[in-house]
C-alpha cells in the first residue's frame, strides 16, 4: 500500500473527487440500463484516481482535454453534477444544451476543453492549449487524457513530438485500462510499456499505478511543475482498469459474452480504488467513519437532485436546431 506523504486535506480532496465520479456513473449505468438515456455512455468507474489525482494537482486555469469516456475528468475538474446530468438527458440546460451528448461534454469555465468521441482527437487540441499558454507567456499548463488505444494513432507522435520540440507545457496522460474496446491491449502493440515511446522524443516517461490516487496526484505534481517552469512534457502512464465494458450495453450486441478472463475481473475487484484510499483514510484516522459515511450521502443526495434536475428541464426547442453551428 502506498505511504501517505500527501496533506491530509489533499487526501481528502483526492476522495471526494473520486466518490463524486463514483456515485455519478453508478446512476448513469443504473439510467441507461433503463432505457432513460439517449445515446450511449462509457463510464469511468474503476478509474477513478486517474483524473482526481491528476485533476487536484492543477489550478482551475489549467486545462484538460478528454475521451469518449469523459464524465470523470469533468467532475474532477469541478464540473456541475446538475448541467452534466441534464446534457445526458439531452435537455436544453445541458452543458451543450442536450445537443452534445455523453461524449462532447464542455466547460470552458474551468479549463474543461471538451470531450472527444475520436480516439486519439484530443491530443493536438491539448498540444494547441499548450503553446496558447506559451505563446501568452502565463504558467498555465494542459492535460491530455487519452487511452491506450490512441497510443497507436498519428496524433499520439505528432503530438508528443511538437510538445517536445517546442518544450510545451503539456501533460500526456494515457489511462491505460488494458483494453481498447474489445481487444488487449498487448495484441495491439508490440511494448508492454507505452511510457517507453517518450524517450524517443527526449521526454520522461512515467508509469504509475492507476489505481491509487495519492500516486496519481505525486506524479502529477511533479509533471505540473516541470511544465510550469518550462521544461516540456511529460508523459505519464496510468495503469488502471475499467470495472465495467467499453460501453454500457455492450453485452447486447456481443451476445452476452464476457471477453475479459475471470482473474482478470477478480484482480480488478481487488485493487478498486475508491477501497484503497478508503482504507488509507480508515487507518490514518484522518476523519471519522461517520463523517465519510455522511459525505457519501451528501453527493448520493446531489446525484438524486442532478437527476431530478434533468427530468424537470426543458427540451431543446425546435427553432434552436441550427444554432451554435460552426461548421
Amino acid at each position: 500500500m502506498h505511504i501517505n506523504t500527501v496533506s491530509s486535506e489533499k487526501t481528502l480532496d483526492l476522495y471526494t473527487r473520486m466518490l463524486r465520479i463514483r456515485r455519478f456513473e453508478e446512476q448513469v449505468g443504473t439510467l441507461f440500463g433503463q432505457g432513460q438515456l439517449p445515446g450511449f455512455v462509457h463510464l469511468y468507474v474503476g478509474e477513478e484516481a486517474v483524473g482526481a489525482g491528476v485533476c487536484a494537482a492543477l489550478r482551475d486555469d489549467d486545462y484538460i482535454v478528454s475521451t469518449h469516456r469523459g464524465h470523470g475528468h469533468v467532475l474532477a475538474k469541478g464540473g456541475d453534477m446538475n448541467r452534466m446530468m441534464a446534457e445526458l438527458f439531452g435537455k436544453a440546460t445541458g452543458y451543450c444544451k442536450g445537443k452534445g451528448g455523453s461524449m462532447h461534454i464542455a466547460d470552458f469555465s474551468i479549463g474543461m476543453l471538451g470531450a472527444c468521441g475520436i480516439v486519439g482527437g484530443g491530443l493536438p487540441v491539448a498540444v494547441g492549449a499548450g503553446l496558447s499558454a506559451w505563446y501568452r507567456g502565463t504558467d498555465q499548463v494542459s492535460v491530455s487524457f487519452f487511452g491506450d488505444g490512441a497510443a497507436n494513432e498519428g496524433s499520439f507522435h505528432e503530438s508528443l513530438n511538437m510538445a517536445s520540440a517546442m518544450k510545451l507545457p503539456v501533460i500526456f496522460v494515457c489511462e491505460n485500462n488494458q483494453y481498447g474496446e474489445f481487444t488487449p491491449a498487448i495484441k495491439a502493440m508490440n511494448i508492454r510499456d507505452i511510457a517507453d515511446r517518450a524517450a524517443g522524443y527526449g521526454i520522461p516517461g512515467v508509469i504509475v499505478d492507476g489505481t491509487d490516487a495519492l500516486a496519481m496526484y505525486e506524479a502529477a505534481e511533479a509533471a505540473v511543475a516541470r511544465a510550469r517552469s518550462g521544461q516540456g512534457p511529460t508523459l505519464i502512464e496510468a495503469k488502471t482498469h475499467r470495472k465495467g465494458g467499453h460501453a454500457e450495453g455492450e453485452k447486447a450486441f456481443l451476445g452476452g459474452g464476457e471477453y475479459r478472463l475471470p482473474e482478470e475481473l477478480m484482480a480488478m475487484e481487488a485493487n478498486d480504488p475508491i477501497a484503497k484510499l478508503h482504507r488509507i483514510v480508515m487507518t490514518s484516522n484522518l476523519v471519522a467513519s461517520d463523517d465519510l459515511e455522511e459525505l457519501d450521502q451528501q453527493i448520493t443526495q446531489a446525484v438524486v437532485d442532478a437527476v431530478a434536475f434533468a427530468r424537470s428541464s426543458p427540451d431543446p426547442a425546435l427553432e434552436s436546431l441550427y444554432e451554435d453551428m460552426w461548421a
